[in-house]
């Protein structure tokens, strides 16, 4: 059996411990996607980011079997090529979950404590003390989705004391969240909410599930948050409810388009913050990424049980 990896950059000691632990397997590690093309006829397994498989590439890929997904969004995957040749994918959602909890309380705090407005003043040499300053302890939180990312920062927030409403396609109660909803019943929990958490994936379902009357619904002193995917909402919905006052502040992750352009209106707006679609770096992401799949693997070579994370090719996720 041939795994090929186009994962650049995986460290030395990772490669020895598959290498060690799974003498029967060659192991093919290639700097990029580009490298890998040149062993992908052979490939029984293939470790990728997601992006880069095309469906041009299932089709040279005769012997492929598996497809290992280091990343939780699966919007680019040519999903009917794969499904016609029953390839198995999976990916690995959950590893995100720490640091990406980090990220959302880290931002909220910011927006909250007024970091921009502080470090402009650090900036300027001003001793500025009429900053204005909130707390999040005691808010209420809604999280558009509960899974691993939502359930972690839900069980972070609760160290500041702040109410958790989960939104989920079923609505079927998840720990850390003080009332789940189904996502039919949105606008129960919107009016609610001093904090909106957003950590769904791209799907059919949730494609631009977010609009105006959404965002009318929130407080005028909401904080949004979006770290899932950016067609979620448009961004010039964003744009409107920030500008016309129906939310204070968004902190936006991803977009529609990324990378962001350099004249892209958000970079310019107060209320709204930007991060580069980093919620997710962690220099534990790839040895994560890796422990998962040779969970994985040892399963899929043995034949004896059923593989962490397999994705629906239908419902993509």
């Amino acid at each position: 059996m041939k795994v090929v990896s186009a994962i650049k950059r995986v460290p030395e000691d990772i490669k020895a411990r598959l290498k060690n632990n799974f003498e029967q397997v060659e192991f093919f590690f290639c700097h990029g996607m580009k490298e890998a093309k040149a062993l992908i006829a052979e490939a029984d397994v293939l470790i990728t980011y997601g992006e880069d498989v095309t469906p041009e590439m299932i089709g040279e890929a005769v012997n492929l079997k598996w497809i290992m997904v280091l990343s939780a969004g699966m919007d680019q995957m040519p999903f009917e090529e794969i499904e016609k040749r029953n390839i198995v994918v999976t990916n690995v959602r959950g590893i995100h979950r720490k640091q990406m909890a980090e990220y959302a309380i880290s931002m909220l705090l910011q927006v909250y404590r007024q970091a921009k407005t502080m470090i402009e003043s650090e900036h300027n040499h001003e001793w500025n003390r009429r900053i204005s300053i909130r707390e999040i302890n005691g808010q209420t939180m809604v999280l558009l989705g509960t899974g691993a990312i939502a359930q972690e920062t839900a069980r972070i927030a609760k160290a500041f004391r702040i109410k958790t409403i989960g939104v989920s396609k079923s609505g079927k109660a998840k720990d850390y969240f003080d009332e789940t909803l189904p996502v039919d019943r949105i606008e129960e929990a919107l009016p609610k909410a001093d904090l909106v958490v957003a950590v769904l994936p791209s799907t059919r379902e949730t494609s631009y599930l977010l609009k105006e009357e959404h965002f009318q619904l929130m407080p005028d002193h909401a904080v949004f948050l979006n770290m899932g995917r950016g067609d979620l909402v448009a961004s010039h919905v964003i744009l409107k409810a920030v500008r016309n006052h129906q939310i204070g502040h968004a902190v936006l992750d991803v977009f529609e388009e990324e990378p962001l352009p350099e004249d892209h209106t958000f970079w310019g707006e107060k209320n709204i913050t930007v991060t580069p679609h980093f919620s997710g770096k962690s220099p534990q992401y790839i040895p994560r990424g890796f422990d998962l799949f040779e969970q994985n693997l040892q399963s899929f070579l043995n034949r004896d049980g059923e593989m962490k994370n397999l994705i629906d090719p239908k419902r993509r996720y």
